[in-house]
């Protein structure tokens, strides 16, 4: 008998998850409006106002207004105020920008009107994309990467955000692992981003305004078997930007954000098992892109941390380690790669935008423009439309 092919999951559709139940949460009993609403409502009914429902309602929304002004404060503290962003004033430096994330994010900048550089070592079909440019280069080779900094320069004026997004992943047990995988994580994983900052850090200086986004892991506070290499490396990322951030101090105006996302439905983890979907969902690319992006608009600093459970990693250790050592059987941390396909590279080592999809095609190099066709330009359309109804 045959059977019926399986219908494909609605692109908007998003499965049920604690991140899902919170967001719908904080627009509704978590949110100042909707609280204050329930004792108004109360006293629309000729309820008095000493009634004890009333009373508890109304201390219900005082205490969500004041962590809701708390939660301002404390963002106003820790990154001081935002700088202004004009999209037409600004150059924008993805590397690892040929697939996936990085290319979304490209797509939906260069939509909108600003200069982008995309950097990869991946060759894809010539095409045209308004505001796009591609370079060909190795973001762990610093002859590369100086090279192509200068060709920008030249081309495209000096950047003013810089996009650290290109990443490996080898997904074996570190007696597996050969010296040259290893040294080649470190180059594009971590060394790529110093390299990057070496060459385009100072000329965000010297115009004395600009963002600095670099692309951690959750891995990087808690490690995975068969993961020492890329959670090596991650937490290293962590601690460049927080060290970074702390050097910048006396460029108000220079902004850095550190994106600390789990599991990306994407090739660069293909194959890896998610032991709890409700807990820790799968995240979609475009979801990440739309916090990015977002948060790049606002001219803001910040730490991006996502799904739900990634904004706690740090309170693990905390505990004792018998309670860690529980939780890491129970969350299945350490059996996820067991099934880890990843992506052919056909041999080659190849960098990919963190969580990258690969498109087949080639670019001409040398800041010709980028193709834009295929599923990412839908998704990049449908962010750019949403992110432009929102403003």
């Amino acid at each position: 008998m045959d059977q019926k092919p399986r219908q494909e999951a609605l692109p908007w559709a998003k499965p049920f998850s604690i991140d899902l139940l919170l967001k719908v949460l904080n627009v509704t009993f978590l949110h100042p409006f909707v609280a204050w609403m329930i004792p108004l409502c109360m006293r629309a009914q000729a309820m008095p106002w000493d009634h004890e429902a009333i009373q508890w309602a109304i201390d219900y929304a005082s205490l969500i207004t004041l962590l809701f002004f708390l939660a301002k404060l404390n963002r106003q503290i820790a990154y001081s105020k935002s700088r202004k962003v004009d999209l037409s004033e600004e150059v924008i430096v993805i590397t690892g920008g040929a697939s996936g994330l990085g290319l979304l994010v490209a797509e939906v900048y260069g939509m909108r009107g600003a200069t982008v550089a995309v950097l990869d070592v991946r060759d894809l079909e010539s095409g045209e994309a308004r505001g796009v440019s591609y370079y060909k280069c190795d973001v762990g080779n610093r002859e590369e990467v100086a090279r192509v900094a200068i060709e920008i320069e030249r081309d495209l004026g000096t950047p003013t955000i810089i996009i650290n997004n290109a990443a490996v992943v080898n997904g074996k047990a570190l007696l597996d692992l050969s010296l040259d995988e290893i040294e080649q994580n470190f180059k594009v994983n971590l060394l790529g981003h110093f390299y990057t900052l070496k060459a385009f850090l100072p000329g965000l200086i010297r115009t004395g305004h600009g963002t600095v986004v670099t692309m951690s892991s959750v891995l990087g506070h808690l490690g995975a078997a068969q993961l020492s290499d890329y959670s090596a490396s991650k937490a290293g990322v962590t601690a460049l930007h927080h060290s970074l951030t702390a050097e910048l101090k006396a460029y108000p105006d220079i902004k850095t954000v550190l994106i600390e996302p789990g599991q990306l439905s994407t090739p660069l983890f293909s194959g890896t098992v998610t032991p709890n979907s409700f807990f820790a969902p799968v995240l979609e690319p475009v979801d990440v892109a739309k916090e990015i992006i977002a948060t790049i608009d606002k001219g803001s600093s910040a730490v991006l941390a996502m799904p739900l459970y990634a904004r706690w990693v740090g309170w693990m250790g905390v505990f004792p380690v018998g309670v860690q050592a529980i939780a890491r059987r129970v969350s299945g941390i350490d059996r996820a790669m067991k099934t880890f396909k990843g992506r052919s590279n056909g041999g080659e080592e190849e960098e990919k935008g963190e969580g990258g999809e690969g498109r087949e095609g080639r670019v001409e190099r040398r800041g010709r423009k980028l193709d834009i066709r295929g599923d990412d330009s839908v998704l990049a359309l449908a962010l750019y439309l949403e992110l432009d109804w929102m403003s």
